[in-house]
This record gives C-alpha cells, sequence and structure tokens, in this order.
C-alpha cells in the first residue's frame, strides 16, 4: 500500500467527484456532503501518510511501467508532500464551511472542489512538465465553474477575465513545453536538469527563451507584477469557500517557478543557471510594494484579504530570487503559514458580511454584528498572523526569509521592502478592525450566528498560527530538508531516472 501512495492524493479526489456526479448521491444534496468529506478527509488521511514516509527518501511512481524519462512519473518528495498535505486541509475547510449553506446556491459544488484538489494536487506531484500543463488544466476548468458558482453579475465579469488570462496562459505554457521539447528532446524534469547544460548556440537560446516564457506563465498563475491585476477582483468575488479554496492557486504558480527554475535552470544549467534571477528581483519587490498599496486602498475585508494574497507572493518571490537553500526554507514556511491564514480570512470576512447586513464587509459605518467578541477574536487571530506580529506564525517565517539575506546587497533590498510591507498590513488591518467592530450606527444587530461547520472551517484554519510556532522544530528542519532536495537534484538522479537520463 505504501508503494501507491503518490497517487492516492489524485485517485481520492477524482473518484469521489465522478461518484458525486451519478445517483443516488447526485440527487442527494446531504449525501453529497457526507461523501465530500468522507472523500476530503480520506484525501486528508493519505496525505498525512504520504508526508510520513518522506523520511525514507524520495517515491518515484511510474504509471504503466513505462520508466522514465518516456513513461508518466510522479515523484513525492518532501516539498511535494508538504504542499498535498497543505492542499488537502484547505480542501476539507472550504468543504466544512461551504456545508453551512454555500453549496447550496448551485449545482455541482463538491464534485467541483474534488475536481480541483485533483487537479492541484496532480501539479504538485508530477514529475513531468507536460502534465504539469494537463493538471493545470485540470485545476483551472474546475476553477472557472466554481468561481461562478452561485451567479451573480460580479461574479461573471470576473470569471470572464480570469478565464481569459488564463486561456492565453494555457497557450503560452504550450508554445513554451514545444520550444523546450524540440531543444532537449524530453519533458521529464529530472531529465531536462541533465541535458540543458550541455546546450550551444542557438539550442540555447531556445532554451532560454522557452524558460522565460514558462516564467510568464507561472508569474500568471502566481500573480507576479505584472500579472497580478485578475487576483484582487477574482477573489474578492468568489464565494467564501471558494476564495479560501483559491488561496493555495497562486502557490501553484510559485511551486513551479520553484521547481523549473531551481531543477531545471538551477546551478547545473551551465550559462543558463539562474537566467530568471534578474528578472525575479525587481518583479518581486515591485509585486510585495504593489501589494502593499492595494492593501492600504482596499475597500472592504475580502479585498483586502485578496492584497495580503498578493503581497504573500511577493514575499515568496523573493525567497526564490535568494537562490539559497535558507532562502527556499524559510520560503516554504511561509507558504504554509500565509496560505492557511488568508484562507481564514476570507471565510472570517464572510462571517463578518452575514452579520453587518447591506453594509457585509465593507469598511463603512454600520450596525454591529450579531457576535463581536467571537468574531473579533477570531479576526484579531488571523491579522496579527498574517501581519506577522510575534508570536505567531508569520512573524517566525518573515524573521527567518530576513536571516537568509546573507549578503549586504541582499540585506538592502529585501529587508526595508519586507519590513515595510508588514507595517502596512498592520496598518490596513488595524484600520479594518476598528471599522469593522467599533464604528457602528446602532447595536442592532441582524443575520445568523455563525454555524458549527463556519467555525470548524475557521477553527481548522487558524490552529496553523500556533501550531506552526509549537512544531517550530521539526517544520523548519523538514522545510530545510525539503529545499536541499531541491537544491540538489543530481544527487537523486538515481532515484528520479532509474534507468539513467535517455
Amino acid at each position: 500500500m505504501t508503494a501507491h501512495l503518490p497517487i492516492l492524493p489524485i485517485l481520492i479526489p477524482m473518484i469521489g467527484a465522478l461518484l458525486l456526479l451519478l445517483p443516488p448521491l447526485c440527487g442527494s444534496p446531504d449525501r453529497q456532503r457526507a461523501a465530500a468529506l468522507l472523500f476530503s478527509a480520506l484525501t486528508l488521511l493519505v496525505s498525512i501518510l504520504l508526508l510520513q514516509v518522506q523520511q525514507q527518501g524520495i517515491q518515484l511512481y511510474v504509471l504503466g511501467d513505462w520508466q522514465p524519462p518516456f513513461g508518466i512519473v510522479l515523484v513525492a518528495d518532501r516539498l511535494s508532500s508538504l504542499l498535498v498535505l497543505l492542499t488537502s486541509v484547505l480542501g476539507l475547510a472550504s468543504i466544512l464551511y461551504a456545508c453551512a449553506g454555500d453549496d447550496r446556491t448551485g449545482s455541482y459544488f463538491h464534485p467541483l472542489v474534488l475536481f480541483q484538489i485533483m487537479g492541484i494536487n496532480g501539479a504538485f506531484l508530477t514529475g513531468d512538465a507536460f502534465n504539469l500543463f494537463v493538471f493545470f488544466e485540470v485545476l483551472l476548468i474546475a476553477s472557472y465553474a466554481l468561481l461562478i458558482h452561485g451567479g451573480g453579475k460580479q461574479k461573471t465579469q470576473a470569471s470572464f477575465h480570469y478565464v481569459a488570462l488564463n486561456l492565453v496562459g494555457s497557450s503560452l505554457f504550450l508554445f513554451a513545453l514545444g520550444i523546450l521539447y524540440g531543444t532537449l528532446g524530453t519533458l521529464n524534469i529530472a531529465d531536462m536538469s541533465t541535458k540543458i547544460a550541455a546546450l550551444s548556440g542557438g539550442e540555447k537560446t531556445l532554451a532560454r527563451a522557452g524558460g522565460l516564457l514558462l516564467l510568464v506563465v507561472f508569474g500568471l498563475k502566481a500573480a507576479m507584477l505584472p500579472l497580478h491585476f485578475w487576483l484582487t477582483r477574482t477573489y474578492a468575488s468568489a464565494s467564501a469557500p471558494v476564495a479560501a479554496l483559491f488561496a493555495i492557486m497562486t502557490k501553484v504558480g510559485i511551486y513551479s517557478i520553484f521547481r523549473i527554475h531551481t531543477v531545471v535552470f538551477g546551478e547545473n544549467a551551465g550559462e543558463l543557471a539562474f537566467m530568471a534571477q534578474p528578472w525575479i528581483w525587481p518583479l518581486a519587490l515591485l509585486t510585495l510594494v504593489v501589494g502593499s498599496i492595494g492593501a492600504l486602498a482596499s475597500p472592504n475585508l475580502r479585498e483586502l484579504t485578496a492584497n495580503l494574497v498578493v503581497i504573500s507572493v511577493g514575499t515568496l518571490l523573493v525567497s526564490i530570487a535568494l537562490q539559497n537553500e535558507d532562502a527556499t526554507s524559510a520560503g516554504l514556511y511561509y507558504l504554509v503559514h500565509s496560505t492557511l491564514v488568508c484562507a481564514a480570512l476570507f471565510l472570517i470576512a464572510d462571517l463578518i458580511g452575514q452579520q453587518r447586513g447591506k453594509a457585509a464587509d465593507r469598511f463603512v459605518v454600520s450596525r454591529r454584528v450579531r457576535q463581536p467578541a467571537l468574531l473579533g477574536v477570531l479576526f484579531f487571530v488571523g491579522a496579527m498572523t498574517v501581519a506577522g506580529i510575534p508570536p505567531f506564525s508569520g512573524f517566525v517565517g518573515k524573521v527567518l526569509l530576513l536571516q537568509a539575506a546573507h549578503g549586504t546587497t541582499e540585506m538592502l533590498w529585501v529587508w526595508p521592502v519586507l519590513l515595510i510591507s508588514s507595517l502596512i498590513a498592520i496598518i490596513a488591518l488595524s484600520r479594518a478592525g476598528t471599522t469593522l467592530f467599533w464604528r457602528r450606527s446602532t447595536d442592532k444587530s441582524q443575520g445568523e450566528v455563525a454555524s458549527p461547520w463556519h467555525l470548524a472551517a475557521v477553527t481548522l484554519l487558524l490552529l496553523a498560527a500556533p501550531m506552526l510556532v509549537v512544531l517550530g522544530g521539526p517544520m523548519t528542519e523538514y522545510t530545510r530538508e525539503a529545499a536541499h532536495q531541491l537544491h540538489s537534484v543530481p544527487i537523486h538522479l538515481p532515484v528520479l531516472l532509474p534507468g539513467g537520463p535517455s
């Protein structure tokens, strides 16, 4: 059974989604909820088991016994296993929250969520660049439907822009893969890393063009400046459980940049080594700046949270630009923290909006919420965590990243921007909390109190704030080992390419 663990995070949600489309589950909302919770819990369970198995080293899963680099392979290393577990937690939290009623605003919510979990897990586990494209399309198609789930003019407009941009990105992705396959003769990521240094002349130029084109594609998925303008409106218009699940979407782009531009175009790529670094540096810092400005200008809590996602993307791009194991390790810790807390804030924004009447979560004077103490505590924990206030996990993640800036030049670039973005986040969140909880026109309240489903989902996500600190030692040790695996692919080639390079 252990040998088949790498494919189970893909198979379980796929089988669950297909079963939910068939009678008798399709015709019963209650059965759909129960089945969706069951399959998401099973996915979480196998993700935990997969993470534990990583102590034995990288697992290679060869489909159909077609050996790499020619066959389809799944690679479960420390990085992919960590992100699969993160996706499974988000998926379970989104389904829990939706069980309070969001899943009944439209059709096929639970199958779509499971298909999206399948696509995201597949993107993290695949060892082949073309199958990375395939899983991108699976998760994107599911996200198109989820974004518009429940209908509405705002969702339709945001969905149109989101779909149009991602269709362009998918086309560029195929062009880039065609260029790289034509020059390298393979799309197996490990095999590509063995061949890139041997290119010369025109082939090297083509490979550079293909690699930079992939940076554009992954930058679009990650919402890297100047390709980030779709994110705020898209995330703010989606329903709360969908927005929470979308918190992992930008991280798929970040993961892809880590995987391609560290493994293929890393230190062993000869003249093409770290070719994207001169581009990533300014784009990372500008993404942080634009996200910070957007946070100050946000008119409501959802848009503020969406801009905090942009800030987290800029922070993660800084960890990529630093190109050392310490920075990668810090980035992975910060990735887990930021994804979970931003997802929680999307759910908290929805809970606040439900209890403020027509004002929803906008920063205007309105009637007070029905549960000010409960929602205030949840918002406070989420805000302090995402802003990087000690002793929460955001503080630990940013300190680790600041320590990873070893050189004086790197410190002069990284420290001021990261610290100022944290200060701006504190200011924006302080304004938000003051307006939402203290500035009220009347003490009368309306709306329903938060249901147990709501509280279970938010609590599951917010638990990351103390747990990532309490378990900071094992967590940082794990991320260090994950970063070492990512930066030392030649050592692991006998596992990744058992038959040798093609």
